[in-house]
């Protein structure tokens, strides 16, 4: 076994992967996000008492956000920039431990390497996953690491656009500080995990106030999937403002922008809607990009992850920004304070390679956060009263390329016609271009935006059953069926389950790092299960099962 991991939901044979990633990741990329991971328990843990003495270092808090995040599912596959994070991890670390006079300190504090590559290789070879013994406890590890990495993204995702919270930073610090000790038990690690989901809301709702605060509040928008014969640019994963950057700067030189997979809710908000060369959105989830990508014939930035291999054919043409990497890719450098970044290659490259070819599309419909969601409140709570909305679905989500998801599509169509689906995330994309019809003005599928949105599903839900007059959530006619693929649909879960909402449907498997032990407490507590046979999940949850 040269390497080991399990964190997404298509690992190998729903194990795990033990010579190359399904994502395309190689044994020493992987390896080595095993040491940074490791290193980031030893800053966690000093970091964390240091500031039980007043003393907190924003460099350290940033970069706490930025290593755990390069270690997400599709991000970056550069073990070049690895080798960089893990030797700015260790300088951290050791500046961090001059400050703290401590003795009886972890390991991940104390260890030196001692030749550079081959030492970091040979000490990520024995603290990675498998290093814990006792499957329940790796398992309850494993869903705590996991959860903590969504969380990360959704805070770095926010404090780019200037918002943090000092009570999210100590949360992550005092969680990587309890990793780093020897003792870990079940009952302390379950409480951390329910607490991750916790914060979870929370930043969830700290990202919700970073967009809108900048963007506006989205609104009800219908975008074109379709693009136009003119020099394009194709904007993907989740950074807002990469794409707002890239509209100023594009602005007059007659390109078109579109967007892709996660950035289609960009379409929505109205401070990026005014640039009329922002021109609706193609393709589709990141797993069809090589051949969307292959076919679309412009310039293609990649802000976050969701990357991945390119293909020859459009290799010279996408570039990487922020944490995304691929060896030999050209890379668009991190904006210098004050100042934006510099996308002037890709404008350069998108009026080179000239008119795109034109292809026809369809219109769907998207913006309904919360805050527009809200506001038509009175007319889907009529709806309900009447009877003419009988349910709701909350499919949310990740989508991702394995035959099995189809079930979410076949769900979507067989849902009976009076039942809508809430959805925030690329799972949509399985069945956002049905036409599935309206309930009285309605559209059947609610479309709340990216995977952090669904924080909207959940302030939407809660005020339902204040209306209502429910105890909770789980008295609402509301069914949850999660799609998942990666760390922060982790998180969206244990936001979920944080929340006291039972009955969820994980799919399109229950993850390859849930123990059978671990997965029956969650059982016992929550009731969650795996998706199953669609006509009997659909008759189920139409009980409210």
């Amino acid at each position: 076994m040269s390497m080991f991991c399990d964190q997404c939901q298509e690992t190998v044979k729903n194990k795990g992967c033990t010579v190359a990633g399904v994502c395309g990741k190689n044994e020493e990329v992987a390896n080595l996000q095993d040491l940074i991971l490791y290193l980031l328990k030893g800053i966690g843990y000093l970091a964390y008492n240091l500031r039980q003495q007043g003393e907190v270092d924003e460099k350290t808090d940033r970069f706490i956000l930025e290593a755990l995040f390069i270690t997400i599912t599709n991000v970056n596959f550069d073990s070049k920039k690895m080798i960089q994070i893990v030797e700015k991890a260790l300088a951290i670390r050791d500046e961090l431990k001059t400050k703290l006079k401590a003795k009886n300190l972890p390991e991940s504090v104390l260890w030196h390497p001692d030749n550079g590559k081959k030492s970091y290789l040979n000490k990520a070879a024995q603290v990675g996953f498998l290093s814990i013994e006792d499957a329940d406890l790796r398992s309850l590890v494993a869903i705590l690491i996991y959860g903590l990495k969504g969380l990360v993204a959704y805070a770095d995702h926010a404090l780019i656009l200037g918002k943090k919270d000092p009570v999210i930073f100590e949360f992550i610090e005092k969680t990587l500080a309890y990793l780093a000790g020897k003792n870990l038990e079940s009952e302390q690690l379950l409480a951390l995990i329910l607490e991750t989901g916790q914060m979870g809301v929370k930043t969830m709702a700290l990202l919700d106030g970073a967009n809108t605060t900048k963007y506006g509040n989205p609104e009800i928008t219908e975008v074109n999937t379709g693009v136009e014969s003119k020099p394009a640019i194709l904007v993907s994963g989740h950074d807002l403002l990469d794409l707002e950057e890239i509209l100023i700067q594009s602005e007059g030189k007659e390109i078109n922008v579109y967007t892709h997979g996660e950035m289609l809710p960009a379409n929505a908000y109205p401070e990026l809607k005014k640039y009329k060369h922002l021109k609706g959105n193609y393709g589709s989830s990141w797993y069809n990009q090589q051949k969307e990508f292959d076919g679309f014939g412009g310039a293609i930035v990649m802000t976050t992850n969701c990357l991945q291999k390119p293909k020859n054919s459009y290799e010279d043409r996408i570039f990487t920004t922020g944490l995304v990497g691929w060896p030999g890719i050209s890379h668009i450098a991190n904006r210098q304070a004050g100042k934006s970044k510099n996308f002037s290659s890709v404008i350069e490259k998108a009026l080179l390679l000239g008119p795109i070819d034109a292809k026809a599309g369809k219109k769907i419909v998207i913006g309904f956060a919360h805050g527009t969601l809200l506001g038509v409140a009175d007319k889907i709570i009529s709806a309900v009263k009447s009877g003419k909305i009988k349910r709701f679905f909350v499919m949310a989500g990740c989508d991702g390329r394995s035959k099995e998801r189809e079930y979410f599509t076949q769900l979507a169509e067989k849902l009976p016609a009076d039942t809508v689906i809430l959805t925030a995330g690329c799972a949509k994309y399985r069945y956002n271009l049905l036409d599935l019809g309206q309930i009285d003005g309605i559209p059947r599928v609610i479309d709340a935006g990216q995977c952090n949105d669904s924080y909207s599903l959940v302030v939407v839900a809660l005020k339902l059953a204040e209306i209502f007059k429910v105890k909770d959530v789980n008295d609402l006619p509301i069914s949850f069926d999660i799609a998942w693929y990666e760390q922060k649909a982790v998180l969206v879960l244990l936001a979920l389950l944080s929340l006291g909402v039972k009955n969820i449907r994980l799919g399109p498997t229950l993850p390859a790092f849930v123990s059978p032990s671990v997965l029956n407490v969650l059982v016992d507590k929550f009731n969650l299960k795996p998706t199953q046979e669609v006509e009997k999940d659909i008759e189920l949850m139409l009980q409210g099962k």
